[in-house]
């Protein structure tokens, strides 16, 4: 059977007409980032603010007539609306302050606790402390899953060697479980080396999408990997997804420390338990002789916590190992769990751990995703 094609996508989709228009939805302009990776196809149906949940009928009926194509399993469509540019009316736009607003949340079916793993900027190994925390937390005995929340920049599937792409059952994608892990992202889904140009709304629909519409249950703990940074996108999930707390990775250098303080600033500013802080990177031993030279400094991070009031949850030391079973897609916690720093993740898997069970009988009921 011949592969399908992004032209075979715009085709099917040049069959339906868009009711507000009269053309059908490519002619007139809706879909948005139309992917094709394998089996699997992703398009975003993008709509006036004011037609909203209203559009729902038509995203339904794009996702179905994409299903129909030969050699597709499965297919997301993502609902996202905008503000028109020219509106008259436009409502302001909310005051710095109203982001840190609380908003209604919803946990997911099933789903014990959430956590996210987050950086105030990228390039501290934030992922791949995430990849190795949820492996401590799978090796402790939760049933643990992982998501990748970073759209722009997915790490978990070269962190994790999937090439794989997820099944569609009964309208919700199935995890891809490696390692004893349910995970999920966006890599998953398109080519490696294809950018996601995506506006700020796309990206917090797909993001919704992968928590409510992923066969995730039963999971005792999630770990989410969040994007770098304190943008829309971490506050879309700090605010609508029920954390039971957020860890904060970096570095000892004194620059990734002061977005090591943005990051836990914006955490508490959104009332979401801060967990501790991992030092990642703490110190480079030598792979010949052994020897401990301190990078990028030493300490920072214990040093902050402690002037902030939160917890030091470990250090992570930089060898060669984790690099190099990284990047072979083999975390050092699954490939060499007794190594010293695989150790290292496991006592900060520990301690997580600890402060979930100590958590868990605070939890109040959330709605559920319907």
């Amino acid at each position: 059977m011949t592969a399908a094609t992004e032209a075979d996508v715009v085709k099917a989709l040049e069959k339906i007409r868009d009711p507000a228009s009269g053309r059908n939805v490519i002619e007139a302009g809706l879909i948005e980032g139309i992917a094709v990776r394998g089996r699997y196809a992703s398009f975003t149906v993008e709509v006036p603010a004011a037609r909203g949940p209203a559009a729902e009928p038509l995203r339904k009926a794009c996702e179905e007539a994409v299903a129909k194509i030969p050699g597709i399993l499965s297919v997301t469509a993502v609902l996202t609306a905008h503000h028109e540019r020219n509106a008259r009316a436009a409502p302001p736009r909310p005051a710095a302050h109203d982001h840190a607003q609380p908003q209604a949340q919803r946990s997911i079916a099933g789903v014990q606790s959430v956590i996210a793993v987050a950086s105030g900027k990228g390039g501290v190994g934030k992922s791949t402390v995430a990849v190795n925390l949820a492996l401590g937390l799978a090796r402790l005995g939760l049933k643990t899953g992982l998501l990748d929340c970073d759209i722009y920049g997915p790490s978990v599937p070269r962190l994790l060697g999937i090439t794989e792409r997820p099944r569609a059952t009964a309208g919700k994608l199935s995890p891809i479980v490696k390692f004893g892990l349910k995970t999920m992202s966006i890599g998953f889904l398109v080519e490696e080396d294809k950018p996601m140009i995506w506006r700020g709304p796309m990206v917090q629909s797909a993001i919704t999408q992968m928590l409510a519409d992923v066969d995730w249950a039963p999971l005792d703990v999630m770990v989410v990997d969040m994007p770098p940074g304190t943008g829309d996108a971490q506050l879309t999930l700090a605010q609508r997804v029920p954390l039971k707390g957020a860890v904060i990775v970096s570095t000892p250098q004194d620059l990734a420390l002061i977005d090591a303080r943005k990051a836990l600033a914006m955490f508490r500013r959104t009332e979401v338990p801060v967990l501790g802080i991992v030092e990642n990177m703490s110190l480079f031993i030598c792979p010949h002789c052994g020897h401990e030279s301190h990078i990028f400094g030493h300490g920072g991070a214990r040093d902050t916590a402690a002037r902030l009031g939160c917890d030091f949850l470990g250090e992570i030391p930089l060898v060669m190992s984790i690099r190099e079973t990284s990047d072979a897609g083999t975390p050092v916690v699954a490939n060499a769990p007794e190594s010293p720093e695989a150790q290292a993740f496991a006592a900060v898997a520990q301690k997580v751990s600890a402060k979930l069970a100590v958590d868990a009988t605070r939890a109040a009921p959330k709605i559920i995703f319907e």
